[in-house]
């Protein structure tokens, strides 16, 4: 199993930045594919991104492409989220979730350990 926490969320102007990052407890971490997924009020939670075990494949939300970067860092149990170019629409709280094995997906049911979310909101 592993235990999932958000962090670095918070309020800030269209046009920002922020890094989440998504740290883990446990010590198979590196056998867990993590994605990064988000839910506005009145919302579906949506995909953002996802980032398998090693790191070497990446993918992302065409409405994030360009602007937020996924990386991972096994030796500290973290994965991040850089998001810049920011948006009111990216307004959302953000979930980590981490599925064990090679696949990453984008829907949320084929995740099975979840963070507690924290939120996002992007002024205009």
């Amino acid at each position: 199993q592993v235990q999932l926490v958000e962090s670095g969320g918070g309020l800030v102007q269209a046009g920002g930045s922020l890094r989440l990052s998504c740290a883990a407890s446990g010590r198979t971490f590196d056998r867990y594919c993590v994605g990064w997924f988000r839910q506005a009020p009145g919302k579906e939670r949506e995909f953002v991104s996802s980032i398998t075990r090693s790191g070497g494949r990446t993918d992302y939300a065409d409405s994030v492409e360009g602007r937020f970067t996924i990386s991972r860092d096994n030796a500290k149990n973290t994965v991040y989220l850089e998001m810049n170019s920011l948006k009111p629409e990216d307004t959302a709280v953000y979930y980590c979730a981490a599925v064990l094995g090679i696949s990453c997906y984008t829907t949320p049911r084929n995740y099975a350990y979840w963070g507690p979310g924290t939120r996002v909101t992007v002024s205009s």
